[in-house]
């Protein structure tokens, strides 16, 4: 379906919410504690088709994530950035003092959309919002991410670079509830409404934001 997207690692993660809701019909309980062998294969094939639907409709609107340098989400690597600077400048600073790049951890919130980093029964709400937003979620995402990460400005404002790396690739979030999850999405909603459509709040003197609100 997108033969200008690639393999990379990580893409297969993006799967698992569909797969997961689909076959919640299909079980008693929790899919994940389920024996998915006892599901007729007629089911498992109509489970299979319409997750790789989802799939691929999903990555239609993103698809220079997984392109060549993949481009797309270094923007979005870019705008957390710059968002981080205007709303939490002693986190950014901090950040740059101990010379964090955020390439170095939120990539693969870019790349698989926070699956590594929540319970996966909070990522199928969060996606639920991202799917409501259509073709134009990697928006969202990416304010989400910055209340992601500003949620907890205080933890590692005292940590030095190895601590902090070790932090943010183990975020304690396996007792998260909805809560949680919502308090961001309201925040990364409110903070889009401000900024997204006055980049010029965001960009520092030697950026370049494009019509979208992204960055070239």
């Amino acid at each position: 379906r997108h033969p200008a997207s690639g393999y990379v690692q990580g893409i297969n993660d993006l799967v698992t919410p569909f797969l997961i809701v689909f076959l919640a019909p299909h079980v008693e309980g929790e899919v994940e504690e389920s024996d998915i062998s006892k599901i007729p294969t007629s089911i498992l094939e109509e489970v299979e088709a319409d997750a790789f639907w989802c799939i691929s409709k999903f990555i239609a609107g993103i698809q220079d994530h997984y392109t060549f340098a993949q481009p797309g989400i270094q923007r979005m690597i870019f705008k957390l950035q710059e968002i981080c600077r205007r709303i939490d400048e002693k986190l950014h600073s901090h950040l740059v003092q101990y010379d964090l790049k955020f390439l170095q951890f939120a990539f693969r919130w870019m790349n698989c959309l926070l699956l590594r980093e929540l319970p996966l029964r909070l990522v199928i709400r969060l996606w639920d919002t991202y799917l409501a937003e259509g073709k134009d979620f990697h928006r969202i995402h990416v304010y989400f991410c910055a209340a992601f990460l500003i949620n907890w400005s205080e933890q590692l404002r005292c940590r030095d670079f190895q601590d902090a790396m070790l932090f943010l690739q183990n975020l304690p979030t396996d007792d998260w509830d909805l809560s949680r999850i919502e308090v961001l999405i309201s925040l990364a909603f409110t903070w889009k409404t401000l900024y997204h459509d006055a980049p010029s709040h965001l960009v520092s003197n030697n950026s370049n934001a494009n019509e979208d609100g992204f960055f070239d």
